[in-house]
């Protein structure tokens, strides 16, 4: 089955960076009808193109907005968070002023705060685990062994050639 969201390259990496964004409107005034959604969503999406972003889901009610986002790590979310809402508020205002006139205190469509969650991947106790168990770094006895099989060579039954022995057979 072909995953929803599909990874992601940059010129030196990989990546899934998934983030919900809530938007919503100076004091939740209910100033967001259909028709300002669906422009909301156009520029969006011309906006998340421009950033390198991409707009993945998007829907919203009368006072908040739901964006799922996939964002390239070198983009900063405050960056882009500015940008949607700075974008949107100026078209919104130009296009829909006698719509929304009568809900803005100030002259401001959004308000200056945001909510931001990162998405996706393996639950965080999965991840917690997954870095909990990683290898530690070698002991001393280890590394001793390490450097005693350094430049062995390996037999067909793959056992590490000692001349006539093998390290199946007890060492004396």
């Amino acid at each position: 089955m072909k995953e929803k969201y599909e990874w992601r390259t940059g010129r030196s990496c990989v990546f899934k960076n998934i983030v919900h964004l809530v938007f919503v409107t100076k004091y939740r005034r209910n100033a967001l009808t259909d028709k300002i959604l669906i422009r909301l969503n156009e520029l969006f999406a011309e906006t998340c193109l421009q950033m390198d972003a991409e707009l993945l889901e998007f829907n919203g009610e009368d006072d908040h907005v739901h964006l799922l986002l996939s964002c390239p790590p070198k983009l900063a979310v405050s960056n882009l968070v500015q940008k949607l809402k700075g974008k949107s508020a100026y078209f919104l205002r130009k296009e829909f002023w006698p719509q929304i006139k009568n809900k803005l205190w100030g002259n401001h469509f959004w308000s200056p705060s945001y909510c931001v969650v990162s998405c996706g991947g393996a639950p965080l106790e999965v991840v917690r685990k997954y870095i909990e168990d990683q290898r530690s770094p070698p002991n001393e006895k280890q590394i001793e062994t390490s450097k005693r099989f350094a430049g062995r060579k390996r037999s067909p039954e793959n056992n590490w050639k000692w001349g006539k022995k093998t390290l199946d057979s007890p060492l004396k």
